[in-house]
């Protein structure tokens, strides 16, 4: 196949999906020299940031397991979630979820539902769901898009 452009494969989409989710303290997103260096260290093996770069746009997809394992430690995931569809998934909805609470006004909601009753909890995800298609109806009539 002559593809200039790969298609990013799962496992390119798995380390992306950490990228996107997992912070610094300061909530800066980490380089790819940041996670190849502590690779690297935990590793004591080759781990550049380009090769890094390689598996984060797909152009490469075979790493070593003790690469994938020295990724699952720094991200702080179980190495199962670049070996086990199954588990990747729960833990990529995990990883989802995390992302969201990092903005603070989906924080603030979550927080103050605390403590509510489950008939309110519902009324509450039922109030979100007319208000999410309410805006994606108007998204879709005045042509915008969400990032």
């Amino acid at each position: 196949m002559a593809d200039t452009e790969p298609v990013a494969s799962k496992l390119a989409e798995k380390i992306e999906a950490l990228f996107r989710v997992v912070r610094r303290p300061d909530q800066q997103p980490y380089s790819n020299e940041d996670v190849a260096a502590a690779c690297r260290q935990a590793t004591g093996e080759s781990f550049s940031a380009t090769y890094l770069w390689q598996l984060r746009s797909g152009r490469r997809d075979n790493p070593t397991k003790r690469h994938l394992e020295a990724l699952a430690r720094f991200f702080d995931v179980p190495p199962a979630y670049f070996f086990d569809d199954e588990e990747g998934e729960r833990i990529a909805s995990q990883l989802e979820l995390l992302g969201a609470l990092r903005d603070a006004n989906v924080r603030s909601v979550a927080l103050r539902a605390v403590g509510l009753s489950p008939e309110a909890l519902d009324t509450v995800s039922d109030l979100i769901d007319v208000i999410a298609r309410r805006e994606e109806a108007t998204r879709r009539t005045d042509g915008t898009t969400t990032a």
